[in-house]
């Protein structure tokens, strides 16, 4: 009989990966609480059109990579892309579009159909950060210094360039999207046939291209900044001259965009060439139209999420395991006393295990293999006497220690018995 295998594009957090999993999504939430942003969550399935609405029909993620289904009442659900839309979504029917603004992280897994690679998955995970309710230039640095806080912590920062652009307000994007149009209908036979089909429905996607040659029509195409109104000038440069206050360095890519309406002015990457071609570790952008196409007003908000896997594979070092106490019986211990000196430990925070059967040596290799700090001998004779005999594993080190100070003060109890602790 096979072994069943986990499906294609899906993997197990264990061990190692599991800890840099977790040490990634408790360090970016520390970071984020600092900066005042709650944490949400939202259920990892929606109705398909906060997708189909917030994505655009054209995208790659809406038309090739959803997990889409019906349900048993013909309804149409799928299982979250991405989580900005949900946040958006949240925010609208929880009624909090008149409690602004709103300052959200989350983190979770996310869900797309795509050819599995380095770092990418079809079940992957996300931690996001959304400022809703906030126009200012100064609300999209204060999200990007939150992006960047968080991979300084992580460690990763001097790995990363953050890559910064303007797509400008709406008058700004209707001339240049007019200009674009006229310039690619110009060499409309010389387009991949993707990006003919774009030129109609989305020209600003024939930027994000990655046929050759649209590669090569594309540098010489109309820049946005040519476009730009006083208005949005002015917001760009405010944008610059915060980031600068910040001490946040940055360069300039034009062609960063987004094909969506909603979007406008900042959009921005940070980036690695640690990754290989995929070096995009954490991307967002300025999405004002959003949540009212979920239903809602107008909120002016801005955002970014970073992919938890490639963050985990760009740290120098991995946590380390979690180290435990060990009480390893001696003979037969009564139950009982037994159990009160194990509960009484994890009362103090200690992490602890029991040796369960075996022989003394067996045991002791147990605890081993287990990256015990300190084994804690506990048989009739230590129960009768009330002093337990506490080795640390590191160095040998062996003291006698009587109950009553092991059960009110073990930290301190473990760190003068070899110097090391559990976790």
């Amino acid at each position: 009989m096979s072994t069943i295998q986990p499906v294609r594009g899906t993997h197990d957090l264990i061990g190692e990966e599991q800890r840099r999993y977790t040490y990634v999504v408790s360090t970016a939430r520390h970071i984020a609480g600092l900066y005042g942003f709650d944490e949400w969550s939202t259920p990892i399935f929606e109705d398909t059109k906060v997708f189909s609405r917030s994505l655009g029909d054209t995208s790659d993620v809406v038309s090739k990579e959803m997990y889409s289904f019906s349900d048993r009442d013909g309804e149409s659900l799928t299982l979250r892309p991405e989580g900005t839309a949900a946040i958006c979504r949240a925010l609208v029917t929880n009624g909090l579009t008149q409690s602004l603004p709103q300052k959200v992280f989350y983190a979770g897994p996310m869900f797309r159909h795509e050819r599995p690679q380095k770092g990418r998955y079809r079940q992957f995970h996300q931690i996001g950060a959304e400022l809703m309710g906030a126009a200012e230039p100064l609300a999209d640095a204060e999200a990007i210094a939150l992006g960047y806080q968080v991979l300084t912590a992580l460690g990763v920062a001097e790995h990363v360039t953050l890559e910064l652009n303007t797509l400008g307000d709406t008058a700004s994007r209707d001339a240049w999207r007019a200009a674009l149009v006229s310039y690619f209908s110009g060499y409309k036979d010389r387009l991949s046939e993707e990006s003919r089909i774009r030129l109609e429905k989305n020209p600003l996607r024939i930027l994000d291209s990655k046929d050759a040659g649209d590669r090569s029509l594309v540098a010489d195409a109309p820049m946005m900044e040519e476009f730009l109104t006083p208005e949005a000038r002015t917001f760009w440069d405010d944008l610059r001259r915060t980031l600068d206050g910040f001490g946040i360095e940055y360069k300039v890519n034009t062609s960063i965009v987004r094909g969506l309406d909603y979007y406008n002015h900042t959009t921005f990457e940070f980036v690695t060439s640690k990754l290989g071609s995929q070096g995009t570790v954490m991307a967002g952008g300025r999405y004002d139209g959003l949540v009212q196409q979920m239903g809602g007003a107008e909120v002016p908000s801005i955002g970014w999420a970073a992919g938890v896997e490639r963050l985990s594979m760009l740290l120098d070092a991995s946590p380390a395991a979690p180290r435990s106490v060990v009480i390893v019986p001696v003979g037969s211990p009564d139950e009982k006393a037994l159990f009160q000196i194990l509960q009484g430990l994890r009362r103090q925070g200690v992490r602890v295990e029991i040796g369960y059967r075996g022989s003394l040596r067996k045991r002791m290799e147990r605890a081993g293999k287990q990256n015990a700090s300190h084994v804690i001998f506990l048989g009739e004779d230590e129960l009768a006497k009330g002093a337990f005999r506490v080795k640390a594993m590191e160095t040998g080190q062996e003291e006698e220690v009587s109950r009553d100070r092991l059960l009110s003060d073990a930290k301190v109890v473990f760190a003068g018995v070899g110097g090391s602790t559990a976790q």
